[in-house]
């Protein structure tokens, strides 16, 4: 197993029972090992991403992982979006790609009401291993790059469907 399964296998774990999730993977839940397997690609793509033109923060132990993303030019933007797309319908079929289309555009629409500066950094995933879960972990993940974004006068944002998660973040300054 490489080190960036691990990490996608941790993130599967954390997140699983995540409504995003469940929903982009929702064609293949008939299955658990269709459903498991599917949701790791996707990660292991989320994470590759995120190392490409993002930021990546993982843990030593490969038991978590945070997935940002800076401000990038609008034709990198563009490319990156296409091969998400494609790799989305590969992973999780039509219906997980037009689930996931739906869901950002939702999102999107959500972000159009607040103001989001315009060089903010976006926390897209965050996921711990449930057995590392409560330790400090995730704070030790974000604490990198919230103090980069300090240093850089730059806002972060992020979007959650779990209420769960809202006091956590909040401690973090969000």
């Amino acid at each position: 197993v490489t080190a960036r399964r691990a990490v996608a296998v941790a993130l599967y774990c954390a997140l699983a029972k995540d409504p995003f999730y469940r929903t982009i993977a929702g064609a293949q839940r008939h299955d658990p090992s269709i459903f498991e397997t599917a949701l790791v690609r996707y990660f292991e793509y989320a994470l590759d991403e995120a190392e490409a033109i993002g930021r990546l923060v993982v843990d030593e132990e490969q038991l978590g992982a945070a997935a940002w993303f800076l401000p990038i030019a609008p034709r990198v933007a563009h490319e990156a979006k296409t091969k998400k797309e494609r790799v989305l319908y590969e992973v999780l079929s039509e219906a997980g790609l037009v689930a996931y289309q739906q869901i950002t555009e939702f999102m999107s629409q959500q972000r159009s009401r607040v103001c989001i500066a315009s060089n903010a950094w976006y926390l897209s995933i965050i996921g711990i291993a449930p057995q590392a879960q409560g330790r400090g972990l995730g704070r030790k993940l974000l604490e990198p790059m919230l103090a980069e974004a300090d240093a850089a006068t730059a806002s972060c944002y992020l979007e959650t469907f779990s209420m769960r998660n809202v006091t956590f973040y909040t401690r973090l300054g969000f």
